[in-house]
């Protein structure tokens, strides 16, 4: 598998480059950012599944965002960050293309496709992030789920997941006996198949039905790396005021 983000670049761009990325390979649980320390390395999956989450100083965390090979981890330290807001944590073991920040902002500095790039890829991040959030305040427990196990599959291009029940309380700041709960309900109906450390999803129709609506938004973002601006459907049950005017070892990077 290769990044599809880093394919949405011209050949000439990446040919400049590829010389300084590594290719590396990342178990679960390792930790590409920590907020608050400054950005070393730019991180482009090629397979895998990497979560962003939101930390509070007590320890909580929870998922925000989630990116495999048609993202990146880190790419805003092309235009200037120097410190993430959030952890990036590996969640399912994948192979990354890495690049120092300070090469990457380098590269971003001298290629306008390239800052184009970021500058899409920070708009669909943003949008994800924004949606995680509407999905965590309105929707149902299952309903975030089945979203949340479908961008997953999306992601890793299967439908067998290495995670752990235990691993999506954690990330969806559920109980764990209410993910054991809605896993068992979507396995008795032959929509999953739960195991040890693996959960696979057997019928996708059928787990796309019990999904929130965020879902759709979400999915959009995982396509194209130069699609068209996103259109986000209405989302039933919110409804907001009108605003007023006023104030290791060298290796080819995909």
């Amino acid at each position: 598998m290769k990044n599809r983000l880093l394919e949405s670049l011209p050949s000439s761009e990446q040919a400049w480059v590829a010389s300084f990325f590594l290719d590396r390979t990342f178990e679960k649980g390792s930790v590409l950012q920590e907020p608050g320390h400054a950005v070393e390395h730019v991180y482009f999956p090629k397979s895998g599944l990497v979560t962003l989450l939101g930390v509070l100083p007590g320890g909580a965390q929870i998922d925000t965002a989630m990116v495999g090979p048609e993202g990146a981890v880190g790419v805003a330290a092309g235009m200037g960050m120097r410190k993430p807001f959030g952890r990036a944590v590996v969640q399912i073991a994948g192979r990354f293309a890495q690049i120092s920040a300070v090469r990457f902002a380098e590269w971003a500095g001298r290629s306008q496709a390239v800052r184009d790039m970021i500058l899409r890829y920070n708009e669909d991040l943003l949008t994800q992030i924004q949606h995680s959030v509407v999905c965590t305040a309105v929707h149902d427990s299952q309903e975030r789920v089945c979203r949340w196990l479908l961008q997953a599959s999306d992601r890793v291009g299967g439908d067998a997941l290495l995670l752990t029940q235990e691993c999506l309380s954690g990330l969806l700041g559920l109980q764990r006996t209410t993910i054991t709960l809605i896993c068992h309900k979507l396995q008795t109906e032959g929509i999953l198949r739960v195991r040890r450390g693996r959960i696979e999803i057997l019928n996708i129709a059928a787990l796309r039905a019990k999904a929130c609506e965020c879902y759709d938004v979400m999915h959009s973002l995982t396509g194209d790396a130069s699609h068209e601006p996103l259109q986000v459907p209405q989302m039933s049950g919110i409804n907001l005021a009108p605003v007023q005017d006023g104030p290791g070892e060298r290796a080819p990077i995909s």
